[in-house]
């Protein structure tokens, strides 16, 4: 097993060259936190020898399974890095050092960041603006750097996974769509801490909960995606009056939309927006669900209420 192979991709040409002799399957496993390099090192070198699996922070599925037992708002708090669990690590201790130490080596190896409080508000500001359409400009002005150092940045986020972008579902359905990507964390802990929160009675009062909520919800189910070696196939609907679902998941031809919901008792009003979305894509709307904060499973008309407890469900064949 390597470990940040990308730092060295010399030994890359070694392994094929060992691979190619022993003809042996499964002979290795290389990681690398940066996927962007990771990708250049092993294609470079290992082109059709390889099988890419994106393995991000753990899955409530994989917590559950590891018998923890806090709460979906305590996990929401503490994020999904196994050491966090597994040494019980002060959130606000473990969170400051893992952010440090990425900003000094990684950030600074990566990019050729002067003033590195520029990128730290830079990330800070993100985290303020998580689940919201994208706008270089306004970030552009709030850090002090040009639209485009915000976007080499953003790149750079998503490249080292701290960040997953989350691009709109393009066809036309008769109505002028958003273009704009929203941005989303990996590890809602992560944004947690950049966001001064640091209690589950904090997490709940704050005015961002519905969105760092949101933002859980969408990367499990990225994990269930990617965990069963699947593109996650996951966009989100806008127009421009303002409609929206917060997700498609994109099933062959077919677009299932899926609302997300934080709070804990269900109103009629969330499934608005999975009927417009049907009005505008009669061919090829499909279902729908509505994962919210509560405990109750049930069907309701053509759509399924569906716990947050139990997103990774919507991923599996039989359940869809």
């Amino acid at each position: 097993i390597f470990d940040e192979i990308q730092r060295t991709p010399e030994l890359l040409s070694y392994i094929q060259v060992k691979v190619d002799k022993d003809q042996k399957k499964g002979m290795y496993i290389i990681t690398g936190s940066h996927q962007a390099q990771l990708h250049l090192a092993v294609s470079q070198s290992l082109a059709g020898r390889t099988s890419l699996l994106r393995l991000l922070p753990l899955s409530l599925q994989e917590m559950r399974a590891s018998n923890i037992k806090d709460s979906l708002e305590e996990i929401i708090l503490k994020g999904g890095y196994p050491r966090i669990y597994k040494d019980n690590l002060p959130i606000s201790n473990a969170y400051s050092s893992y952010f440090q130490t990425y900003v000094e080596r990684d950030i600074r190896q990566i990019l050729n960041v002067k003033d590195i409080l520029l990128f730290e508000r830079f990330i800070k500001l993100l985290a303020a603006r998580v689940g919201q359409l994208v706008n270089y400009a306004s970030l552009a002005s709030d850090v002090g750097v040009s639209a485009q150092t915000i976007k080499e940045w953003i790149s750079v986020l998503e490249a080292t996974y701290i960040i997953v972008r989350l691009e709109p579902y393009f066809e036309n359905f008769g109505k002028r769509l958003v273009k704009s990507p929203k941005i989303y964390f990996a590890d809602t802990g992560l944004a947690c801490f950049l966001l001064g929160i640091e209690s589950t009675q904090q997490l709940m009062k704050d005015s961002l909960y519905g969105n760092i909520f949101e933002n859980w919800v969408i990367i499990e189910l990225m994990k269930a995606r990617y965990n069963q070696a699947k593109d996650p196939r996951l966009y989100f609907y806008r127009d421009f009056i303002g409609k929206e679902v917060d997700l498609l998941f994109q099933q062959g031809s077919q677009l299932i939309p899926i609302e997300i919901k934080s709070s804990k008792t269900f109103s009629a009003t969330f499934l608005n927006g999975l009927k417009y979305f049907h009005e505008q894509a009669t061919e090829k709307a499909k279902g729908g669900f509505v994962i919210y904060g509560g405990e109750r499973s049930q069907k309701i008309h053509d759509f399924q209420l569906l716990p947050a407890e139990n997103t990774y469900k919507l991923m599996l064949d039989e359940f869809l």
